[in-house]
């Protein structure tokens, strides 16, 4: 409208000056002659003084449109209510309260917040932050109702607000209740990696293999997470799964037995050829004393795939042909002459047979390489059964060094 109103103010300008230049006739000479009559109202002038009215009351509407433009905005500025003093609470509130949040200052937080999101049209971080405050303040009530006001204030941010809840439940240790809250996000969305991430730190928090283990794919298939994580999560929630399965259930140990086969046959044959899960698999039949089952299961493995740990566990079995374990780790000594570990394996597999003549040799021997408390002990064990008990006694007392060297135990203060 303004831009109306100077148009036409210019119009005319421009036609009087023009009338006066190009036809030299003053504009007082030529007056012309305005009338206007509607019922019992009769207006006469000339043009120009009709001309001159109209600007007249352009200039007198303009002049009270900017006059109560400015009593609004001075109302404003005085009225402690208005939108200008909100909107500035709003924002005063909001930085001090996310200010307090960072620092820990909970109450304070949680106060300003709150007095944020009353009065915002996006209250949403507003109501997220304050629940953190009251969460951390212990006030899991309020913190739960503050969590429902920004659900029914801004109900399209659902999936934000159900993550953060589970995230304070689980905090909370409601593990049952994070679950149920994650469960319900992932049937409505189904591939958002927040909800997937989630679900799987509660399951491992909660030691839920089976259901990591079926996770696993969607984690692949959305790439929540890297390759090499990925691959560490399968091998800990497989290891976490073998040893579950091998924990005998009301002291059924044919059971668990039964249980810790079909775990390990659900496994790819990539991670059979893990050592550390072929360790644990082991020890889990050995402690259901399918020693013989064990024995069998390492025999080939060590003999293309080496490794120290399992050859160490190799000596603690009873196969059902002693002499052809012994013999198979005897091979392996060819190839590993000083390897402390393997040499108490053999004087382990010989106390087995009872060859304690052999049993000594390889004991000794591994002591030249390594003073291990293990070693001291089988070796001590047989010096007493051979009545050497001053060498047996000195082995025990130098295991027992060894041993707490390792634990870093302090000593016992002196007796007065």
């Amino acid at each position: 409208m303004k831009r109306i109103y100077w148009l036409l103010l210019i119009l005319v300008l421009v036609a009087g000056v023009a009338s006066w230049m190009f036809f030299g006739l003053p504009l007082a000479e030529h007056k012309g002659y305005v009338l206007i009559a509607f019922q019992g109202f009769r207006y006469e002038s000339s043009v120009w003084a009709f001309v001159a009215a109209l600007l007249v009351l352009w200039l007198l509407v303009y002049l009270l449109r900017l006059s109560l433009r400015l009593l609004v905005a001075s109302g404003g500025l005085l009225n402690p209510w208005s939108r200008l003093h909100s909107r500035r609470r709003v924002r005063l509130a909001s930085e001090q309260g996310f200010l307090e949040l960072a620092e820990g200052r909970w109450a304070r937080a949680l106060r300003h917040l709150k007095q944020a999101a009353d009065s915002s049209p996006q209250p949403l971080s507003y109501y997220l932050g304050a629940a953190r405050a009251a969460h951390q303040l212990g006030q899991y009530e309020d913190c739960d109702g503050l969590l429902e006001q920004a659900l029914d204030r801004q109900p399209q941010a659902e999936l934000a607000i159900a993550l953060l809840h589970a995230e304070l439940q689980q905090a909370r240790g409601q593990s049952e209740a994070a679950l149920e809250t994650l469960q319900v996000m992932r049937a409505r969305h189904p591939h958002h990696h927040l909800v997937l991430r989630q679900l799987q730190q509660l399951y491992l928090q909660t030691e839920d293999w089976s259901a990591l283990l079926g996770l696993l794919p969607d984690l692949q298939k959305e790439k929540s997470l890297g390759n090499a994580e990925l691959s560490e999560l399968e091998r800990q929630a497989w290891r976490g799964r073998l040893l579950q399965a091998g924990q005998p259930v009301g002291g059924d140990a044919q059971a668990a037995l039964v249980l810790l086969q079909q775990a390990w046959q659900a496994m790819s044959g990539a991670q059979h050829k893990q050592p550390e899960l072929v360790a644990v698999y082991a020890e889990q039949l050995r402690q259901l004393g399918a020693e013989a089952e064990a024995e069998e299961l390492l025999r080939p493995f060590l003999k293309q795939h080496y490794d120290i740990a399992l050859v160490r566990l190799y000596g603690l079995l009873r196969g059902r042909d002693l002499s052809r374990q012994l013999q198979a780790a005897e091979g392996w000594l060819k190839q590993h002459p000083e390897d402390a570990g393997l040499l108490l394996t053999l004087g382990r597999l010989c106390l087995h047979s009872q060859l304690w003549g052999k049993a000594q040799d390889y004991l000794e021997s591994s002591l030249t390489f390594q003073r291990h408390p293990e070693t001291c002990t089988e070796l001590a064990r047989l010096q007493a059964q051979l009545g050497d008990l001053e060498r047996s006694n000195s082995l025990y007392q130098e295991g027992l060094i060894l041993l707490d060297s390792r634990l870093c135990t302090p000593a016992l203060p002196a007796t007065t």
